[in-house]
């Protein structure tokens, strides 16, 4: 008896050791305080973990020279809040108008200051739960079939306090530098250590080792003072001009390229770091040499006997010693505080930067583990914006609504219409939905079709990548086909080498709409779901596996696809040629006619018209019609005959508001016409 006692005594501390909550989020950085919000909305149980004083901590550092390059545009001469997101790269989403980024800079390109105070009043406005000052050490797994996922998450702090979830939700970025280890590589400093001070650097002859937009960004702080800027990367530079993708080369950082293309010293030149070696003289002064030569050097000969490239090839590009060297070579995830039992693996090739997750977001080796912001950006990597601010506010609302469903039955939202809203509904969406517009080919507006194409059910902003599993993920049903609206760009338009600015390079005419170049909204039609294995062989360029139909809606110059016969009528047309129906819209007296000439009305007589449901008539409304040709000019007095005029106007009047006909009556004369 003492034993027993003795053991639940030691249990019952054991479980009093760790604050349990149902969601941990690891980092209180956009992403963290984005998940926050929509769990905060949801009533959730959660808590963020934040290992500095307050939260945006890597803005607080980053970039060095503190010139965002997200754009903030204040004005779009539009006031719908959804379109004007499409260009307001920094605001995080909420209820909250106060907290839209254009508050807090009125620059283009914003100062990191901004964004930090941007995510403070962010976090304290909205009374997020955040714990200051609690680094997570140690992440491991304990098994519980009870749990949600089989299995708790059991952290640790630097302070050896223990935390238990049901859900672990990362959200820490990438920070940690890549760092290439070569001979000499001591000498080289670091891009977050590095003096922003120009005039430190005045007089110079510089060495960056990097190609991205933080090698380009220092030495843009550095142009102007040094002697000359040479610039190593192992591939040539990516402008995301040409890419398209936001994450390449911004124009706002290319001043090195101007002045290496009209031969001002400064030059570009590729190879492999790790190839490299660097040597420092008695003078200080830096030499750039390959490891070849260093390891076949006689060592008892000091640094003389060392070869150098220009021993052999006397017009070696990089003959000349440098002052500095520096490293410019990004970030990577942190995968040192998670136990092996989560199986947090970096990906492969270009992408082991990042962990290995799924389209889902959630870790291939850990059910329950999602990865946001930053470090999911293996999903769609040098593809769409998944990496950035305005492309993870939208990822991370998926995430939540993915973990509605899952934990506490709440489906995915949706909205169901009438099948004559079809059309209308997705020029809407195509027109002013900022997450289609900004993680195009990622994620995509979901359509499913109910009750015989009578009516469809609305899902916005849903995963291409796990388009298989909807029904799982969504609690929502496909059992009689669905519409994928998404935004693609064109197939052989974006690349280093592309060429963006060629004579033809936009496509005006609809029928050639299938060869547009510019982001354009995509609609494919499936008759059933794609099946897993459908979704594993698509064709590594497409987004979606090969549909039943697919529409291109042509690329418009401003972005705004109303036009009626360049965008609305191949639309509709399409749309009608899926469902075998009509989906134009009548008038009433087109449908009186209709219901005397025909079995079966078009959708929208049945569901309009027939319920006594329309437009209210009116002379002026009639009057309109006839003008536009949409109406035969019936007059009156073909029914009237020899009334007086002073009764015209009046007959008139009665018949426009008598001119809905009871359904009963209708079928009747109809039945007795077939007769």
């Amino acid at each position: 008896l003492g034993l027993t006692l003795y053991t639940g005594h030691l249990c019952a501390v054991s479980a009093a050791a760790f604050l349990y909550h149902d969601y941990c989020v690891i980092g209180a950085g956009p992403s963290g305080l984005q998940a926050a919000y929509f769990l905060q909305r949801a009533g959730r149980d959660y808590i963020i973990f934040e290992r500095s004083h307050a939260p945006g901590s890597f803005f607080a550092l980053y970039p060095r020279h503190r010139k965002l390059i997200s754009i903030n545009k204040r004005y779009t001469g539009k006031s719908n809040s959804e379109f004007n997101l499409r260009h307001d790269w920094n605001s995080l989403l909420s209820h909250d108008r106060r907290l839209l980024f254009r508050r807090y800079s009125r620059d283009f390109f914003p100062d990191a200051d901004a964004m930090v105070r941007y995510l403070e009043d962010f976090a304290s406005l909205l009374k997020l739960r955040v714990q200051y000052n609690t680094a997570i050490v140690h992440v491991m797994l304990e098994k519980d079939r009870q749990a949600w996922n089989g299995h708790y998450f059991l952290l640790t702090d630097q302070d050896r306090q223990n935390y238990k979830c049901s859900s672990l939700l990362v959200a820490t970025g990438t920070w940690v530098p890549n760092v290439v280890n070569f001979p000499g590589s001591e000498y080289v400093e670091g891009y977050e250590t590095v003096s922003i001070n120009p005039e430190d650097f005045a007089g110079q002859t510089v060495l960056i080792l990097g190609r991205g937009n933080s090698a380009f960004e220092t030495a843009e702080n550095i142009l102007g003072v040094t002697n000359f800027i040479h610039m190593v990367s192992r591939s040539r530079v990516r402008l995301s001009w040409a890419t398209h993708y936001v994450g390449d080369l911004r124009a706002i950082n290319n001043g090195l390229l101007d002045t290496y293309q009209l031969k001002s010293l400064d030059g570009l030149l590729e190879g492999d770091l790790e190839d490299l070696a660097i040597v420092k003289d008695k003078k200080g002064k830096l030499h750039i040499t390959l490891r070849f030569y260093l390891e076949n050097r006689n060592t008892s000969g000091g640094i003389d006997s060392i070869t150098l490239p220009q021993d052999e090839l006397d017009n070696f590009a990089t003959r000349a010693p440098y002052d500095r060297v520096i490293r410019c070579l990004g970030w990577k995830f942190d995968f040192s505080i998670y136990n092996r039992s989560l199986r947090m693996m970096p990906g492969k090739g270009n992408k082991k930067k990042y962990p290995q997750i799924k389209p889902s977001y959630e870790s291939r080796g850990t059910r329950g583990l999602f990865v946001l912001g930053t470090a999911s950006h293996s999903v769609d990597f040098r593809k769409s914006a998944g990496g950035f601010i305005h492309g993870f506010r939208y990822t991370t609302r998926a995430v939540h609504r993915l973990l509605e469903n899952r934990h506490h039955g709440v489906p995915w939202p949706s909205t169901v219409y009438p099948i004559t809203q079809l059309t209308n509904s997705i020029i809407k969406r195509v027109n002013e939905a900022s997450g289609l517009y900004q993680m195009f080919s990622v994620l995509a507006d979901i359509i499913l079709l109910r009750e015989n194409a009578t009516a469809f059910e609305y899902l916005e902003e849903y995963p291409v990548g796990v388009l298989a599993e909807l029904e799982m993920q969504t609690g929502r049903k496909a059992p009689s086909g669905l519409f994928v609206i998404i935004m693609e760009y064109g197939r052989n338009f974006s690349g280093a080498d592309k060429d963006v600015f060629y004579y033809n390079r936009a496509v005006g005419e609809a029928q050639h709409a299938w060869q547009s170049n510019f982001l354009h909204p995509v609609i494919y039609f499936y008759k059933h779901l794609p099946t897993e294995r459908e979704m594993r062989l698509q064709h590594p360029d497409w987004p979606l596996p090969r549909p039943d139909a697919i529409h291109h809606i042509v690329e418009d110059f401003l972005t705004d696809w109303t036009a009626p016969n360049a965008h609305i009528l191949p639309l509709r047309r399409f749309l009608e040629n899926c469902l075998s129906t009509d989906l134009r819209n009548f008038f009433a007296e087109s449908c009186f006619l209709f219901a005397f000439t025909h079995q079966k009305l078009p959708p929208f007589c049945r569901q309009g018209y027939m319920r006594l449901q329309g437009l209210v008539g009116s002379e002026g409304l009639r009057r309109h019609a006839v003008e536009a040709g949409l109406l035969e000019d019936y007059t009156l007095t073909d029914f009237l005959g020899d009334r007086t005029p002073d009764n015209h106007k009046g007959s008139q009047d009665r018949l426009l508001r008598d001119h809905m006909i009871p359904v009963r009556p209708l079928q009747h004369l109809v039945n007795a016409k077939d007769e």
